[in-house]
């Protein structure tokens, strides 16, 4: 993931470039080519944040739980394990293009107080995003991978649902002892998720305030 930690610090340091010194990036220049660039940016802002919200609202509370109710358990995380990564980064790259935009559209010097919470609300889902690419979910896949190991030792994992683990965990510690960990490192980065998820919803309402219809 190389190449992806450079790509991502660099949208992140160009987003506060953006926010933080708009004047460098013409965001103050007026005319023709002004109005085209901001329609451009509004666009650019508009898309990024509504692929985002989209793919988070479609991963967290739609296509995960049907795949968990119909995928029997080792090839449902196995295949989570290949999606996670592109989700985060998926949803982490909108944010930051939707944060640049609105950045500059809406300069921090002379952003109003709830501007300023929006840019706040958009930092926070690229930050949470960011947390759960590169320290939750390979910590995740870690876990599932050597907790599929003993499971598949012990018969386990072609199941759909929970049932036949926690039965088997009752008689063997060391799984009983994966389950814990697991369930806690999962448990911090749905929490991130859905940290990130909240805060495009309070952009979302935001957004909905300005509409004119």
């Amino acid at each position: 993931m190389g190449w992806l930690t450079r790509f991502l610090a660099a949208v992140a340091f160009l987003a506060a470039g953006v926010i933080f010194s708009p004047e460098t990036f013409g965001s103050l220049s007026k005319g023709e080519n002004s109005a085209k660039v901001l329609i451009l940016v509004k666009l650019a802002h508009l898309l990024s944040f509504a692929t985002a919200w989209g793919a988070a609202l479609w991963a967290t509370f739609i296509g995960g739980i049907i795949m968990f109710k119909n995928l029997p358990r080792h090839q449902f995380g196995n295949l989570q394990s290949k999606m996670f990564p592109a989700y985060f980064t998926l949803v982490g790259s909108c944010c930051a293009i939707s944060l640049s935009a609105f950045g500059y559209l809406h300069p921090w010097k002379s952003s109003s107080a709830v501007e300023k919470y929006q840019l706040g609300f958009l930092v926070s889902a690229f930050a949470f995003n960011l947390t759960n690419l590169f320290v939750f979910t390979p910590m995740t896949i870690d876990m599932m991978k050597q907790r599929h190991k003993v499971e598949r030792e012990n018969n386990i994992g072609d199941e759909v649902g929970w049932s036949k683990n926690r039965e088997k965990a009752k008689t063997i510690p060391k799984l009983a002892a994966m389950n814990k960990k697991f369930g806690m490192i999962h448990g911090l980065s749905s929490l991130a998720n859905i940290f990130s998820f909240g805060s495009l919803a309070m952009h979302s309402w935001y957004l909905a305030g300005k509409l004119d219809l």
